[in-house]
């Protein structure tokens, strides 16, 4: 693992975390998810079981539509990254 990885990762672990729902990805969820990467860099998203089978479906929607980037995944909860302007 590189070092700006591992760094990223232990900012990870005090990051806000987002709980993606049964309902999966809206706009709302896309709006909140923009503010805190414009508050905090990193945020955690953590995915309800019974969607976690499309996780990566959702992960690649969110990476896009917020101009993020994934840093890693583990179980159901992906970290992404994005630097404030």
């Amino acid at each position: 693992m590189s070092h700006e990885k591992k760094e990223m990762m232990n900012r990870a672990l005090n990051a806000m975390t987002i709980n993606i729902g049964k309902s999966g990805v809206n706009d709302n969820v896309i709006e909140e998810i923009k503010r805190q990467l414009k508050a905090n860099e990193i945020v955690k998203l953590k995915f309800a079981k019974n969607i976690a089978r499309d996780k990566d479906k959702y992960i690649d929607e969110i990476v896009s539509k917020t101009k993020s980037k994934l840093i890693d995944v583990r179980g159901h909860v992906a970290v992404i990254y994005k630097k404030k302007p």
